[in-house]
Formats: C-alpha cells, structure tokens, sequence
C-alpha cells in the first residue's frame, strides 16, 4: 500500500532543530519523512523522536560524491534511521549533455548501488529538469536508466512537469523501477515548478496512479519558503484533499 511522506528539505531553514521539526510533521497524516541531511541534528535525537511518534523512514537524500567517500559511514547513519532508500538527488546539468557524460555518470551510480546494496539500502536518482533533456529523440533520463543495472528511479512529477513532459506518462512507462515519487506541482506554461495545487498536475489522477502502480511512497517536496511551518500546514491540506 502506497504511504505518504514528507521531505525534510522542505523545511531547512526553519528556526528549530530536528527534534522538533520531526514532532511537526508527526502531528500531520503523513506516515514519514524523507531525511536531506540531519540539519545540526543526531542520529540518536533522530531514532527517539521516530519511535515515540511512529513516523517511519521514507528515505534520505544524499550526494552521489558524499556515498563515495565513505558509503559505509553513509549506510550506518541512514540504516539507523530505518532507511532502505537513499536517492541522489542532483547532479549538473554538463552530466547529461551527451551520451558518454550520461554512460560515466551510470556507472559511477552502478558503482555506488553495489557499496549500498550490501547494508540493505536501494539506490534512486532523483530527476530535475536537465535529465529530460533530448539526445537523439530520446530524454536523457532513458539513457540513464538503459545504462544503469540496479539503480531506481525517484520520479520528481513537478520537475517532468516543468521539463515538458507528461509526468503521468513517464511514471507509467518507468512504473517497474520506480518505488518512490516526488508530489511537486507545475506551470508547464513557463517550464517551472509551483507548490502543489497551484498549477497544471492533476493531483487525482497522481494519486490514482500511485496506487495502481503501488509505489511505496508519494513525497511531497517544496521548494518554496523553507523556513516557515506554513509550508508542512498547506502540504497536510494537499493530502487531506486528495488521499
């Protein structure tokens, strides 16, 4: 059954530390976070408030350099935290600007997944929009994928959205290596990102598909005021609206 989560970047410049931000959102119908770093908090202060609230491990997000330096370090913290997901969430645009960029970036992913896949933890790429862009009729993100033996997709809809594709469509041609999915809303008039309900994703249908498909977790991210509560109130609203 598809859960819903919350990621944590979405709230990094919030005055209060993690303890407290994690209580936050323990008091909405989300059923977990997703981590982006510990932000001055501890894996102790972490596991405590997780186990008194309930609130479950929807993953983290760390820098594909970060894993290579020390994954088993990276591993240890994260599976403390109950993670079996960790997504890359960003690499520079030039890395998919051709198809020996996107070849050396898979294999660097590849690589990664094996160091990962040892402790029990996943590896996902997550997308912006430089992943989609066109290299002999196909997005670079099929590249990518086409290249890669184990690593999964974490499909961003807002950043597809953006991109000018159809991020329906892409979550169902890629359903079978996607376990987790960004909630992120967009105006495909001007190719951006907006918070969620504001713009041209249909947020039913979304739903709809996720449970069809049963992906493991829909995340709802912001990018928008990261350091006001008001953004976690309007995400609870989206999934009272909708789930």
């Amino acid at each position: 059954m598809t859960k819903v989560g919350f990621q944590l970047y979405s709230l990094k410049a919030v005055d209060d530390p993690l303890p407290t931000v994690l209580e936050r959102v323990s008091e909405t119908p989300f059923h977990g976070v997703e981590f982006a770093g510990l932000n001055g908090g501890t894996v102790d202060q972490a596991q405590t408030v997780l186990k008194r609230t309930e609130l479950q491990s929807a993953g983290a997000h760390v820098g594909l350099d970060e894993i290579e330096v020390d994954p088993e370090g990276m591993a240890t913290t994260y599976r403390r935290l109950g993670c079996e997901h960790v997504a890359v969430p960003w690499l520079d645009p030039e890395h998919f600007e051709s198809h020996d960029r996107i070849a050396a970036v898979a294999e660097r992913l590849d690589a990664a997944a094996e160091e990962l896949s040892n402790p029990g933890l996943t590896l996902h790429y997550h997308n912006h929009d430089q992943e989609f862009t066109s290299l002999g009729g196909s997005p670079a993100i099929e590249i990518l994928l086409d290249l890669t033996e184990t690593v999964r997709f974490q499909l961003d809809v807002g950043w597809a959205g953006a991109a000018g594709y159809d991020p329906l469509l892409i979550l169902e041609t890629f359903g079978d290596r996607i376990e987790l999915v960004h909630l992120k809303d967009f105006d495909e008039s001007v190719g951006e990102t907006v918070p969620v309900g504001e713009g041209d994703l249909e947020i039913d249908r979304l739903v709809e598909s996720v449970h069809d498909l049963d992906i493991e977790w829909l995340i709802y991210e912001a990018e928008d005021e990261p350091d006001s509560y008001e953004t976690l109130t309007h995400a609870a609203s989206i999934v009272a609206d909708y789930w």
